[in-house]
């Protein structure tokens, strides 16, 4: 007997001020994975020391997203004008989806949905130190770009880079998978 999963129900859901403390709480979780990559460090009382960004939440290019799979909250998301590539207006400046829910096509929804609400010209970058997110860009970004982009390697924060840059003049077909 074969069983079929059924796709998952992915939402991206706009925070408003009031939810940005559940960002700042799974920021916890985003810098930990980082701490694999960068030297992060953990606190005396166990948490990472995040300086708190507010010129960033308050910045009115900043939109924020949570990230929920069939009703459960499962990361959070990003959309900045903090380029590092001249011309670009839309950055991925965060991007996290909790370990349990890795792999089943929700970042890539999110992706989509991203560049499918903010058309324009677009950078998205990752550390090259993290081997996870240079597979899925390197994966998702020829799929979702239909291979109209560019490729540049700079360093970001004292970090070596890949930026991929592109347009996206308009709303394409939701992913599939």
């Amino acid at each position: 007997m074969t069983t079929i999963r059924s796709q998952p129900a992915i939402e991206l859901h706009a925070t408003q001020r009031d939810e940005l403390e559940t960002i700042e709480n799974l920021m916890q979780f985003y810098v930990y994975d980082f701490s694999e990559w960068l030297p992060l460090k953990l606190g005396e009382h166990g948490f990472f020391n995040i300086q708190p960004r507010l010129d960033y939440w308050r910045n009115p290019a900043t939109k924020p997203f949570l990230i929920k799979v069939d009703g459960e909250l499962a990361g959070f998301v990003t959309v900045d004008n903090e380029t590092h590539i001249v011309g670009a207006e839309h950055n991925i400046g965060y991007f996290f989806i909790s370990r349990r829910f890795r792999g089943q096509g929700v970042a890539k929804f999110v992706v989509s949905a991203l560049l499918n609400r903010f058309p324009g010209q677009w950078q998205i970058f990752h550390i090259d130190a993290n081997q996870p997110a240079r597979l899925f860009w390197a994966k998702v970004i020829p799929d979702l770009t239909g291979g109209e982009f560019t490729l540049h390697h700079l360093p970001i924060d004292g970090y070596p880079c890949t930026v991929y840059r592109f347009k996206r003049s308009q709303p394409s077909a939701a992913p599939t998978g």
